[in-house]
């Protein structure tokens, strides 16, 4: 290679590390001036109880349509190789156990973040294209604490939230399976399941809910904030908010497991 043409793939690398050096670091600005007035709640309560049930309207549903099939498709796995060792009690252990520490947390930040997160993008992007947040600056107010620090908290809130719905009807299909289907005795899966559950994994499970709702949030109000000017930029900033966000959730949540399960062992029946 020529050193001209190294020249150029050193510009390129040094560009591109600068550009995402400098995206990390206005993350990082919009993060902190979203807490930083986080204690005044009065400027941005009405904001986060009107997010709060948009979010909760808008994957409410989907949560169950999705939760329902998977709990009874876990169950359909789990449940012939149990039953051909003869431990088809085992089951109900199995789906539950996976619901919660995994499927949950990991749920409910997709369709927040797919449902929700797509939809904070839009409409922020919206106002930034109608030049809305640089009025709302010239008038002495923070876009950031009137926009994103209710969306931080309504996010992370809802996502918190649908936790407890994901393993309730994802236990249903699981039920509905190994016991309707296969004749377990319904004491039989909730023991199974009972027994391999313990307190740390829902209190791991709910904060895993709660970080993953505020990267859907943080990621949107980005995006949002710093899109192109037009339409086609709105757009853009919808689908790579939503690419990111996925990315994110599953690079914190294997860091997540990996860090919980050298603290807690998984142990067996």
């Amino acid at each position: 290679m020529t050193d001209g043409g190294r020249d150029m793939v050193t510009g390129y690398v040094v560009r591109r590390t600068t550009g995402a050096l400098g995206r990390i670091g206005d993350m990082s600005v919009i993060t902190i001036e979203g807490f930083r007035r986080t204690w005044d709640v009065r400027t941005w309560f009405w904001e986060f109880i009107h997010q709060c049930w948009f979010l909760a309207r808008v994957t409410s549903l989907p949560v169950l349509l999705v939760s329902l099939p998977l709990g009874a498709t876990v169950a359909l796995q789990v449940g012939e190789l149990a039953w051909q060792l003869g431990a088809s009690s085992a089951t109900g252990g199995a789906v539950v156990v996976g619901l919660v520490r995994e499927v949950a947390p990991m749920a409910s930040a997709l369709l927040i973040a797919g449902a929700g997160g797509s939809a904070m993008t839009s409409d922020i992007g919206a106002r930034n294209i109608r030049d809305e947040l640089a009025a709302m600056e010239v008038m002495a107010v923070n876009p950031i604490h009137r926009l994103v620090t209710p969306r931080l908290w309504a996010a992370s809130t809802v996502a918190v939230l649908l936790v407890p719905l994901v393993i309730v009807s994802g236990a249903a299909g699981g039920y509905f399976f190994n016991v309707i289907i296969q004749g377990v005795t319904p004491g039989a899966y909730f023991d199974g399941a009972l027994s391999l559950l313990v307190t740390s994994d829902l209190l791991v499970t709910l904060l895993k809910a709660w970080i993953f709702g505020f990267i859907a949030a943080i990621m949107a109000c980005y995006f949002g904030m710093t899109c192109q000017t037009s339409p086609v930029g709105v757009g853009r900033a919808v689908n790579q908010s939503t690419v990111v966000t996925f990315v994110l959730v599953f690079a914190v949540n294997y860091v997540i497991t990996m860090i919980y399960f050298l603290a807690y062992p998984p142990r067996a029946l």
